[in-house]
């Protein structure tokens, strides 16, 4: 199968290698999660219900983002991932976002299940760009009512936990969104295992605030000066 272009080539090899790394690096499994880029005024996401072992470019649904029902790819039959809502909501009230990672981390899980968000108990809650990682309540998984949660709870940071789901992590390309969701696992991780042995101490939000303008610059796909 053809692409339309090499740089649309090129995105939907990147979203494969994407869902892989996220399956191999232990913060998803099988079918599990999703990712999305931005493409113009449309977006590249994964389909719903298919392995990442068996995933190929071809199988990447392009969809637009001014559309009200889930995009089918007339060449394989493959429709978006069912969690498009979210994704065409974020990237409609972020403009700044040009990746989306859905992963059902862990670690991340569990505090959603407890209903906890992550607070900043390490500094590296610096990296979302706030002094903690919100979690919402539940809503059933593709519908409209998770979107506009996870649009809420996410707000301007760059990771949001979803009750009793998972875990969503923002960033300006690909590589910077995957780098992200890997730290908010770490995170959760960290936080939930502390808090096993005790209260872990919260650092004061001033000073973590004060961090943030620092890792725009640090990490992969950070904005360099």
């Amino acid at each position: 199968m053809g692409f339309s272009t090499k740089e649309e080539a090129q995105a939907r090899k990147d979203i494969v290698e994407a869902c892989r790394a996220m399956n191999a690096s232990g913060i998803n499994q099988g079918a599990a999660g999703n990712i999305s880029l931005r493409f113009g005024q449309s977006m590249l996401i994964t389909p719903s219900g298919v392995d990442y072992q068996g995933l190929a470019p071809e199988m990447i649904v392009a969809m637009d983002l001014s559309a009200d029902e889930a995009a089918r790819d007339e060449n394989t039959g493959l429709r978006a991932s069912s969690e498009w809502r979210f994704h065409r909501d974020i990237f409609f009230a972020r403009p700044d976002v040009g990746a989306i990672v859905h992963t059902h981390a862990p670690y991340a899980t569990v505090m959603s299940m407890l209903r906890r968000p992550i607070p900043a108990s390490h500094y590296m809650i610096a990296a979302f760009g706030g002094a903690s990682v919100e979690c919402t309540d539940y809503a059933p998984f593709g519908t409209q009512e998770l979107s506009e949660l996870a649009v809420r709870g996410l707000g301007p940071r760059q990771g949001v936990l979803l009750g009793s789901h998972g875990m969503i992590a923002v960033g300006p390309d690909l590589a910077r969104a995957l780098w992200l969701a890997g730290e908010l696992e770490t995170l959760a991780k960290l936080h939930y295992l502390a808090s096993l042995a005790g209260a872990p101490v919260i650092l004061p939000e001033a000073e973590t605030l004060a961090l943030c303008e620092r890792f725009a610059g640090y990490g992969p796909g950070a904005a360099k000066a």
